[in-house]
């Protein structure tokens, strides 16, 4: 008996990497790709997987970085964009980058070589037809505005995100809290019942006009003429309150009131610097109110000039430009599935990822997770200890709600991890350093995700027997 297809939608890396998966566990894929027969104003070719922008997937190394896991994870589950990468790659240092023509080329011959799977040239523009009982949404940044506009009717959003207004993210243990300290303005308890909420950072008068002179004179990203970004007063960049009065951040996000100091209960900071828990771990924390168009290594430098964060290891950094994702911690299931739809499946950077390898690593669970569910052995996602358990745990349910718009892209990073302790002293019992157990760490997390990993696989074999 031939198998119904499953359809997946996009061509990116993620619509990519979705059908190599569900084809290579013996099910049959048609893959709808609109170019070239509709374009956009940031592809410039046909191919499939074509990267946009950077040609680097970011640092490659598992034992002291969250992508590199990432990477390492991929690999371990046969994926056809790390494969091509790696096929493709250019001299980066630490880093993989590769030829964005050769990868591309790679990636497009592959899926066209393979027997289960079809490509289909053909625009989706609206919700895909009944008779489609699985398929995986996997169309990305630039979604058209047609099959955009049908989401919208079908979830019952007021609109997608289609503008990111990002706020940086700090590690909570790079935070000097001998510095700064827990409180809630005005000692207010929110729906938990916690009236220590927010961790707080002091300025005086002297470090709040530095801070202005800073962020007045860092440089700025541009936006991109297709990105038509405009500002709105509940999303305005610091940097732009900033210019319209030096006290305007000081009345705003920084105003210093309802506040006491616990280090110095008698000194009235002149401004005060929030950040709000963003995930339910406890390891990430926003910075509110700090969207921020600042280039990243500006971003970096000033804000380390806030009292209690000179040592801020940094999660996500800040940003506002164009993107569409959809509110996935309400929308979908642990599967990825629509809620409101089940048969629809989203994947990629619409789902609330950052970067190529995060968007290839969704794209990858969904196309597993929609094989098993054809093959009759539906899967549970990947430990929470894995980097891709991570990005599931934060796109489906790690993310704390902060009203309105509070759920923003995440690239990976250690903090959607569980934490472990450093390890305080070697084999030979010396006592390390803070670099030292940080690297340790780092490597124990890893080895933790890998094998946690490698039993998840073990424990439903239906994909990789099919394979």
């Amino acid at each position: 008996m031939t198998m119904t297809p499953i359809h997946v939608v996009g061509g990116g890396l993620a619509g990519s990497e979705a059908a190599w998966q569900i084809a290579q566990a013996g099910v049959p894929v048609v893959l709808h790709e609109m170019r070239p027969v509709r374009g956009t104003d940031a592809h410039q070719t046909d191919k499939l997987a074509e990267l946009v922008c950077s040609n680097s997937f970011r640092a490659d190394d598992w034992t002291g970085n969250a992508v590199g896991l990432l990477h390492a994870e991929m690999r371990a589950l046969g994926s056809i964009i790390m494969s091509a990468g790696d096929a493709h790659q250019v001299p980066a240092g630490g880093a993989l980058a590769v030829d964005r023509e050769g990868f591309s080329e790679a990636v497009t011959a592959r899926l066209e070589a393979h027997p289960l799977v079809t490509i289909a040239r053909e625009e989706v523009a609206d919700l895909p037809p009944a008779e489609w009982d699985s398929v995986i949404l996997a169309t990305g940044p630039l979604t058209s505005p047609a099959l955009s506009q049908a989401i919208l009717d079908l979830t019952g959003e007021g609109q997608l995100s289609f503008f990111d207004a990002i706020a940086p993210i700090v590690n909570f243990e790079s935070i000097d809290m001998g510095v700064a300290w827990r409180q809630s303005r005005y000692d207010k308890e929110g729906p938990g019942g916690d009236a220590a909420a927010y961790i707080n950072c002091p300025m005086d008068k002297d470090q709040y006009e530095a801070f202005i002179d800073a962020l007045l004179a860092g440089p700025k990203s541009e936006f991109k003429d297709w990105e038509h970004v405009p500002y709105f007063d509940g999303c305005l960049p610091i940097e732009v309150m900033a210019e319209r009065g030096r006290e305007t951040l000081r009345h705003g996000p920084m105003k210093p009131v309802g506040l006491t100091n616990a280090h110095k209960p008698d000194e009235k900071a002149y401004a005060v610097v929030q950040l709000r828990q963003d995930n339910a771990l406890g390891t990430l924390w926003n910075m509110v109110g700090f969207q921020t168009k600042l280039k990243h290594g500006a971003q970096t430098e000033i804000f380390r000039m806030i009292p209690g964060l000179e040592k801020a290891v940094f999660a996500r950094l800040g940003g506002l430009h164009r993107n569409t994702f959809i509110n996935s911690p309400r929308l979908l299931d642990r599967n990825l599935r629509l809620k409101a739809q089940p048969r629809l499946r989203f994947a990629g950077q619409v789902t609330g990822v950052e970067g190529y390898v995060e968007s290839a690593a969704v794209g990858l669970l969904a196309g597993r997770f929609a094989a098993a569910e054809r093959l009759g052995a539906p899967m549970t996602p990947p430990p929470v200890t894995t980097a891709l358990g991570g990005l599931v745990g934060h796109i489906t349910g790690g993310h704390l709600e902060g009203g309105k718009g509070s759920f923003q892209p995440m690239n990976i990073n250690y903090g959607l991890l569980p934490p472990m302790e450093a390890p305080k002293r070697d084999a030979e019992g010396r006592r390390l350093g803070a670099k030292e157990k940080t690297r340790l760490k780092k490597r124990a997390m890893g080895e933790r995700a890998l094998a946690d990993l490698k039993a998840w696989v073990e424990a439903a074999p239906a994909l990789e027997a099919a394979e």
